[in-house]
């Protein structure tokens, strides 16, 4: 098997794995790949666990890493005054690991309303929040105040507890019967087209 011929491969299985939202079975490979031969597919699946593309489970299964439905990093933009750059593939990198530290505790939602247009989130964008996590002062939170829910700034003054909004239009909220915070905003997502 020559590098090219490898490269040629990793990007059928990258191009399967982006339109099916799975690994194809050793069966499927065979079909993808033009191999009849159980020994040549081996020796590219082998080279796929080598560089990293797939994993295998104990049984045998083929899984997915980062580096397989990852997005390359390339390097670092200048957002202040331009400055030369050159392309530089630094790493691949999950969204989900990148944004998400806690999965099993976590959700999205999106955002509706213009309460937290000051602090960047926009109605449409989307909000990871992290159950369990103690808010701190400052902290955005997700809250049932009274029966409603919202998302604002939490902070403390003594034993009250304020929840801010991010918007001078709006006045903050002082908990009167009962206040739940469900969860603290850990990232913010805007998909611009």
């Amino acid at each position: 098997m020559t590098q090219i011929l490898f490269e040629e491969r990793k990007k059928e299985l990258v191009k399967y794995y982006r339109k099916f939202h799975r690994l194809p079975s050793y069966d499927e490979l065979a079909t993808l790949f033009g191999v009849g031969s159980k020994g040549s597919l081996h020796k590219y699946v082998e080279k796929f666990v080598e560089d990293g593309l797939v994993g295998k489970t104990d049984g045998g299964r083929l899984i997915p890493t980062t580096k397989l439905y990852g997005l390359r990093v390339l390097g670092t933009v200048q957002a202040g005054f331009p400055s030369p750059a050159e392309e530089e593939l630094a790493d691949t990198l999950s969204l989900d690991q990148f944004l998400i530290k806690h999965p099993e505790a976590s959700y999205m939602l999106t955002v509706s309303g213009d309460s937290m247009i000051d602090a960047g989130i926009m109605p449409g964008d989307m909000v990871i929040v992290e159950r369990g996590k103690s808010p701190r002062p400052g902290d955005i939170v997700v809250a049932e105040v009274d029966h409603d829910w919202t998302m604002k700034y939490y902070l403390k003054r003594g034993d009250e507890v304020i929840l801010r909004p991010a918007n001078k239009k709006y006045q903050d909220i002082r908990p009167r019967q009962e206040l739940n915070v469900a969860g603290v905003v850990t990232s913010v997502i805007r998909k611009y087209k």
